[in-house]
Protein backbone atom coordinates (compact mmCIF):
# COMPACT_ATOMS: atom_id res chain seq x y z
CA UNK A 1 0.00 0.00 0.00
CA UNK A 2 1.49 3.51 -0.88
CA UNK A 3 2.15 5.88 1.84
CA UNK A 4 -0.46 9.13 1.38
CA UNK A 5 1.44 12.16 1.83
CA UNK A 6 1.01 13.94 5.09
CA UNK A 7 1.21 17.54 3.29
CA UNK A 8 -0.38 18.86 -0.25
CA UNK A 9 2.37 20.21 -2.34
CA UNK A 10 2.60 23.71 -2.68
CA UNK A 11 1.52 24.10 -6.35
CA UNK A 12 -1.72 22.40 -5.48
CA UNK A 13 -2.65 24.46 -1.89
CA UNK A 14 -2.20 27.52 -4.26
CA UNK A 15 -4.08 25.83 -7.74
CA UNK A 16 -7.09 25.33 -4.90
CA UNK A 17 -6.99 28.20 -3.14
CA UNK A 18 -7.14 30.27 -6.81
CA UNK A 19 -10.71 28.48 -7.76
CA UNK A 20 -13.86 28.91 -6.32
CA UNK A 21 -12.97 32.52 -4.84
CA UNK A 22 -16.61 33.91 -4.90
CA UNK A 23 -16.90 30.86 -1.76
CA UNK A 24 -14.62 33.29 0.83
CA UNK A 25 -13.31 31.86 3.37
CA UNK A 26 -14.47 28.60 2.42
CA UNK A 27 -11.96 26.43 1.64
CA UNK A 28 -12.46 23.16 -0.73
CA UNK A 29 -11.31 21.72 2.17
CA UNK A 30 -14.32 22.59 4.67
CA UNK A 31 -16.18 19.10 5.21
CA UNK A 32 -18.73 20.65 7.04
CA UNK A 33 -22.47 21.41 5.93
CA UNK A 34 -22.06 25.56 5.67
CA UNK A 35 -26.06 26.00 5.59
CA UNK A 36 -26.69 23.78 8.92
CA UNK A 37 -23.39 25.57 10.53
CA UNK A 38 -25.17 29.13 9.56
CA UNK A 39 -28.14 27.64 10.80
CA UNK A 40 -26.59 26.36 14.05
CA UNK A 41 -24.79 29.65 14.66
CA UNK A 42 -27.83 32.02 14.32
CA UNK A 43 -29.25 30.22 17.26
CA UNK A 44 -25.63 31.09 19.31
CA UNK A 45 -26.14 34.79 18.42
CA UNK A 46 -29.61 34.58 19.88
CA UNK A 47 -28.21 32.71 22.86
CA UNK A 48 -25.46 35.34 23.17
CA UNK A 49 -27.85 38.28 22.63
CA UNK A 50 -30.29 37.18 25.09
CA UNK A 51 -27.15 36.72 27.98
CA UNK A 52 -26.20 40.69 26.66
CA UNK A 53 -29.51 41.67 27.65
CA UNK A 54 -30.23 40.13 30.60
CA UNK A 55 -27.14 40.51 32.23
CA UNK A 56 -27.23 44.32 31.40
CA UNK A 57 -30.84 44.44 33.13
CA UNK A 58 -29.27 43.01 35.83
CA UNK A 59 -26.36 45.44 36.07
CA UNK A 60 -28.79 48.30 36.14
CA UNK A 61 -31.93 47.16 38.56
CA UNK A 62 -29.66 44.98 40.97
CA UNK A 63 -30.34 46.34 44.62
CA UNK A 64 -30.20 46.27 48.26
CA UNK A 65 -27.30 46.98 50.57
CA UNK A 66 -24.45 44.25 48.98
CA UNK A 67 -25.54 44.65 45.17
CA UNK A 68 -23.01 47.21 44.12
CA UNK A 69 -20.26 44.25 43.65
CA UNK A 70 -22.45 41.96 42.05
CA UNK A 71 -24.10 44.72 39.61
CA UNK A 72 -20.18 45.15 38.66
CA UNK A 73 -20.01 41.63 38.20
CA UNK A 74 -23.04 41.56 35.83
CA UNK A 75 -22.25 44.30 33.68
CA UNK A 76 -18.65 42.69 33.24
CA UNK A 77 -20.45 39.78 31.88
CA UNK A 78 -22.44 41.57 29.62
CA UNK A 79 -19.42 42.74 28.04
CA UNK A 80 -17.76 39.49 27.76
CA UNK A 81 -20.97 38.03 26.29
CA UNK A 82 -21.15 40.80 23.89
CA UNK A 83 -17.59 40.01 22.44
CA UNK A 84 -19.09 36.51 21.97
CA UNK A 85 -21.81 38.14 20.24
CA UNK A 86 -19.34 40.10 18.44
CA UNK A 87 -17.31 36.72 17.24
CA UNK A 88 -20.25 34.45 16.66
CA UNK A 89 -21.55 37.15 14.27
CA UNK A 90 -17.80 37.32 12.41
CA UNK A 91 -17.30 33.73 11.77
CA UNK A 92 -21.42 33.35 10.52
CA UNK A 93 -20.19 36.68 8.13
CA UNK A 94 -16.97 34.34 7.29
CA UNK A 95 -18.82 31.09 6.20
CA UNK A 96 -20.95 33.72 4.11
CA UNK A 97 -24.21 34.04 5.90
CA UNK A 98 -25.85 37.38 7.55
CA UNK A 99 -26.24 37.18 11.54
CA UNK A 100 -29.69 37.59 12.60
CA UNK A 101 -29.69 40.67 15.16
CA UNK A 102 -33.34 41.27 14.39
CA UNK A 103 -35.22 41.25 18.05
CA UNK A 104 -38.24 39.56 16.62
CA UNK A 105 -38.65 36.08 17.69
CA UNK A 106 -35.02 36.25 19.69
CA UNK A 107 -36.35 34.70 22.79
CA UNK A 108 -37.30 31.59 20.29
CA UNK A 109 -34.12 31.13 18.61
CA UNK A 110 -32.28 31.49 21.69
CA UNK A 111 -30.86 28.45 23.70
CA UNK A 112 -31.36 30.64 27.31
CA UNK A 113 -34.10 32.89 28.53
CA UNK A 114 -34.80 36.05 29.31
CA UNK A 115 -35.60 36.15 32.77
CA UNK A 116 -35.27 39.32 35.38
CA UNK A 117 -35.54 37.87 38.82
CA UNK A 118 -37.52 39.62 41.66
CA UNK A 119 -34.20 40.56 43.68
CA UNK A 120 -30.61 39.84 44.11
CA UNK A 121 -30.50 36.47 44.53
CA UNK A 122 -33.24 35.68 42.13
CA UNK A 123 -31.13 37.46 39.44
CA UNK A 124 -27.62 35.46 40.16
CA UNK A 125 -29.78 32.32 40.09
CA UNK A 126 -31.11 33.18 36.77
CA UNK A 127 -27.88 33.77 35.27
CA UNK A 128 -26.41 30.79 37.00
CA UNK A 129 -29.09 29.00 35.19
CA UNK A 130 -28.40 30.15 31.75
CA UNK A 131 -25.18 29.52 32.37
CA UNK A 132 -25.36 25.81 33.02
CA UNK A 133 -27.54 26.11 29.81
CA UNK A 134 -24.77 27.28 27.68
CA UNK A 135 -21.90 25.41 29.14
CA UNK A 136 -24.02 22.38 28.24
CA UNK A 137 -25.24 23.73 25.14
CA UNK A 138 -21.51 24.30 23.69
CA UNK A 139 -20.31 21.26 24.93
CA UNK A 140 -23.07 19.37 22.89
CA UNK A 141 -22.04 21.74 19.90
CA UNK A 142 -18.15 21.40 19.94
CA UNK A 143 -18.08 17.67 19.81
CA UNK A 144 -21.17 18.07 16.89
CA UNK A 145 -18.26 20.55 14.90
CA UNK A 146 -15.55 18.61 16.25
CA UNK A 147 -13.96 17.03 12.93
CA UNK A 148 -15.72 18.96 10.37
CA UNK A 149 -14.98 22.54 11.08
CA UNK A 150 -12.61 23.52 13.24
CA UNK A 151 -12.83 26.98 13.40
CA UNK A 152 -15.92 26.98 14.52
CA UNK A 153 -15.12 24.22 17.15
CA UNK A 154 -12.04 26.37 18.25
CA UNK A 155 -14.19 29.61 18.54
CA UNK A 156 -17.16 27.86 20.92
CA UNK A 157 -14.33 26.49 22.75
CA UNK A 158 -13.17 29.76 23.75
CA UNK A 159 -16.71 31.16 24.54
CA UNK A 160 -16.81 27.80 26.34
CA UNK A 161 -14.16 28.54 28.76
CA UNK A 162 -15.50 31.88 29.95
CA UNK A 163 -19.15 30.60 30.22
CA UNK A 164 -17.74 28.27 32.61
CA UNK A 165 -15.72 31.24 34.51
CA UNK A 166 -19.59 33.40 34.58
CA UNK A 167 -21.08 30.04 35.61
CA UNK A 168 -18.57 29.57 38.59
CA UNK A 169 -19.00 33.26 39.50
CA UNK A 170 -22.74 33.30 39.67
CA UNK A 171 -22.24 30.05 41.91
CA UNK A 172 -19.54 31.92 44.43
CA UNK A 173 -21.74 34.86 44.36
CA UNK A 174 -25.19 32.56 45.44
CA UNK A 175 -22.79 31.36 48.22
CA UNK A 176 -22.12 34.51 49.32
CA UNK A 177 -25.37 35.77 49.22
CA UNK A 178 -27.36 32.55 50.35
CA UNK A 179 -24.68 31.40 52.94
CA UNK A 180 -24.77 27.30 51.35
CA UNK A 181 -23.72 25.91 47.97
CA UNK A 182 -26.25 25.22 45.92
CA UNK A 183 -24.27 22.62 44.15
CA UNK A 184 -21.71 19.69 45.62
Amino acid sequence: MPKKAFLTDVKTLRARARKHLDTGAIASSYIGDVKQTIAILQNVLATELVCVLRYTQHSITASGISSEGVKAEFAQHAKEEQEHVMAVAERINQLGGTPNFNPEGLASRSASQYAEGDNLVDMIKENLIAERIAVDHYRELIRYFQNNDPGTKSMLEGILRVEEEHADDMHDLLVAHEGKPMLK
